[in-house]
């Protein structure tokens, strides 16, 4: 980036910072009051781009903190792709470590699980393995398969009930939040990303198949996290959920 490129971003980010010397609007004159409506309307789209995207976070620090919030982050944080949809990807560590909200110790988390969300409905399509591919395998080929899962899956592992907080904070008549760590899965079956709430050791389960291990490996992940490990229902969970697209096994 040259010298002028980095003083037009800095000064785009920055209302503090001066209008770059030597821009000019269509006649030639200085560009000053025209830079600065074009400089507010940017920092409105990224702010309304963030609104739309963590709608949970903003009902839970209410409207006029978040735009307070979403300021700063522009400031610090200004896009570094050139996808506003999927502006804000450091949003929930920045929440994390912003101190007037340190009290809120789930906030990153459910900023993490709205940002999940975004990601997977923007993900690549990919199509998905049906029930009757696992089941010609015999039991020990079955087992020695790695799943490859669609773009779309994503796990939130919290200690944070952040499915039931996510709920209560989006939906209206939700019921209060249970005091206890939830591990949410994202799938997309068909158009819009879907939550699931995972059982004890499905997380250990999904993690272990997403880094690649074999079913019979993620079983044991699982199984070491779990009294009671169910293979079967996190597979149908996997399967109804579209989130399995090609079996490789050894062969």
């Amino acid at each position: 980036m040259s010298v002028c490129q980095t003083s037009f971003h800095d000064a785009l980010f920055d209302r503090t910072t001066a209008v770059p010397p030597g821009l000019c609007d269509g006649v030639g004159q200085p560009a000053g009051r025209r830079f600065n409506v074009y400089r507010n309307n940017v920092a409105v789209s990224l702010t309304e781009a963030l609104e739309h995207g963590f709608p949970a976070v903003r009902s839970l620090i209410g409207d006029e903190n978040f735009k307070k919030v979403s300021g700063l982050f522009l400031l610090q944080t200004p896009p570094s792709i050139p996808v506003m949809m999927l502006y804000g990807q450091e949003f929930p560590g920045f929440l994390e470590t912003f101190p007037p909200l340190s009290h809120i110790g789930y906030l990153g988390d459910i900023a993490r699980l709205e940002q999940a969300q975004r990601e997977a409905y923007h993900a690549a399509d990919s199509g998905s393995v049906a029930a009757e591919t696992l089941a010609r395998l015999s039991p020990d080929a079955l087992a020695h398969t790695r799943f490859r899962l669609a773009a779309a899956t994503r796990l939130i592992r919290s200690c944070w009930p952040i499915y039931d907080i996510w709920r209560f904070a989006t939906m209206n008549g939700a019921p209060k939040p249970a005091a206890l760590a939830q591990d949410v899965l994202i799938t997309r079956p068909e158009y819009d990303p879907a939550l699931h709430v995972l059982p004890q050791g499905g997380a250990a389960f999904v993690a272990a198949l997403l880094a690649g291990n074999t079913l019979a490996e993620a079983c044991d992940a699982g199984a070491s996290d779990a009294e009671a490990f169910d293979l079967s229902a996190m597979l149908s969970l996997l399967l109804q959920g579209g989130a399995i697209t090609a079996v490789e096994t050894e062969d």
